[in-house]
């Protein structure tokens, strides 16, 4: 329901209006336009949501990524019709994180700008500074300027390696119309001061000129045809599917970390085949480690099978270390326990510290492991165990939750009484922890977490697979 009310934009009104007023494309309509089909992973849709939730969500930015000639690319795409196409904020946060997957999988780069202001000088100028990296990396990026571009909002085409603009529709200028009237007292049309016609024969800002959206997203596609940037080698791998249907996983998300799920059984309806090559299956039983194949690709499996003990700690640390040496990418399914009670005796402590250091013993290994790192909260992230099992401080290269996802340092239900003084006012220290387990509780669902952007995004269970 959340991403339904997420595909309708800034809503039906803002819609019509961008539509037939304006006569412009909604921006999902541009994306088919440009997409050679409609795989298309969107990252942190829900960015911006507010809380309760079902408003609109505030980021005025669509980001994900797709194919175009067979080229992977990553796509940061304007939404006018949110908040009239001001990027706030978040939306800067979720361009610079859409901008940091395309250096660190060297993706081609496409930006549609259509944007009136950029907000927070510091944050919103470090777009254009990746921008420049990503140039001087060699990592293609090209720009469709399809509606108002204002102030910074200005330097994402130009700093691009070629630009279309569309005639009527896109402008460009550091300061708009109102601005110079206010300034020098002259009235010059939006199209005079920065239109299509203007960029294309005087200033050079635009590379192409184009008579409408359709011709613009026709030419994106055959520039992006002749930028000598190879399409990454896919081969037709023929694979095998799960055994058991991946629909069933939403009956096994975990909805309490203390029930511990077998994980094998989400496992098997995730791997090719449902084949699993575990590794020390007997030790260590609270992760689970092994091998497998998902959609022909080799993969090591890091999974919370329970707590992280001392022996758990110690043999992922041992896999993880093999994936590095061998290459091989790594998925985290992560269903970590908050912090357990401080010990109360000596060999408590001591199990305690030893435990502790078997953890940073893996933290070390998943920090240091050069390969490719997919991390998925099937239940509880909780606490230091989430950094263990390859967290967002850990950066992964991609991370999501499941819906049941709850996301905190500690749990709600740790706060079930509260220390007396001996001339405390009882009522009111119980309703504090009411309120303050309320506001934990809330702030600790998937949906909260996703709208700040500490996550790639929400997905359903049953399309893991495929994400």
């Amino acid at each position: 329901e959340l991403l339904e009310t997420v595909r309708k934009g800034g809503g039906e009104n803002a819609v019509l209006r961008q539509t037939q007023r304006n006569k412009k494309l909604f921006v999902r309509e541009r994306l088919k336009l440009l997409l050679d089909d409609e795989s298309f992973l969107e990252l942190s849709p829900l960015a911006g949501l507010s809380m309760p939730y079902g408003d609109v969500p505030a980021a005025g930015c669509l980001t994900g990524i797709g194919k175009i000639c067979g080229i992977w690319c990553v796509f940061m795409a304007n939404d006018a019709t949110v908040k009239g196409g001001t990027i706030y904020p978040i939306g800067v946060k979720k361009q610079l994180r859409a901008q940091e997957i395309v250096m660190q999988n060297r993706l081609l780069s496409v930006y549609l700008v259509d944007s009136e202001l950029f907000p927070d000088k510091s944050h919103g100028g470090r777009v254009f500074y990746n921008e420049a990296i990503m140039s001087a990396m060699r990592i293609p990026q090209v720009a469709v300027v399809c509606g108002s571009c204002v102030a910074g909002g200005a330097y994402v085409p130009t700093m691009a390696e070629e630009a279309v603009i569309i005639d009527k529709i896109g402008t460009l200028f550091l300061a708009g119309p109102p601005l110079v009237k206010a300034a020098t007292g002259e009235y010059v049309s939006p199209e005079d001061l920065g239109g299509a016609k203007l960029h294309s024969k005087v200033s050079g800002c635009g590379d192409h000129f184009a008579s409408s959206e359709k011709e613009a997203y026709e030419c994106i596609r055959n520039v992006i045809s002749t930028l000598n940037y190879d399409p990454l080698l896919e081969e037709v791998i023929e694979y095998d599917s799960p055994l058991y249907s991946s629909d069933e996983l939403l009956g096994l998300a975990p909805r309490d970390y203390r029930c511990t799920l077998p994980v094998k059984l989400i496992l098997s309806r995730l791997m090719d085949g449902s084949r699993f090559q575990e590794f020390k299956a007997n030790y260590g039983t609270t992760l689970v480690t092994g091998f497998g194949h998902v959609e022909g690709h080799l993969v090591g499996i890091v999974a919370n099978n329970g707590e992280l003990s001392h022996d758990a700690s110690l043999k992922g640390s041992h896999f993880v270390q093999l994936c590095s040496q061998r290459g091989i990418p790594i998925l985290f399914f992560q269903n970590t326990a908050p912090h357990t009670a401080e010990p109360t005796s000596i060999s408590q402590a001591e199990a305690h510290s030893n435990r502790l250091k078997a953890q940073a013993s893996m933290m070390a290994a998943v920090a240091c492991a050069a390969v490719p790192k997919i991390t998925i909260v099937v239940g509880g992230c909780y606490g230091s165990e989430s950094y263990v099992m390859c967290g967002r401080s850990f950066s992964p290269n991609f991370l999501f939750l499941w819906p049941n996802a709850r996301v905190a340092l500690v749990d709600s239900r740790h706060f079930s009484t509260v220390p007396q003084a001996e001339d405390s006012d009882c009522t009111g220290d119980e309703s504090k922890l009411k309120h303050l387990k309320e506001k934990l509780e809330a702030e600790s669902s998937a949906f909260y977490s996703s709208a700040r952007l500490w996550d790639d995004g929400v997905i359903l269970p049953q399309n893991t697979r495929k994400v």
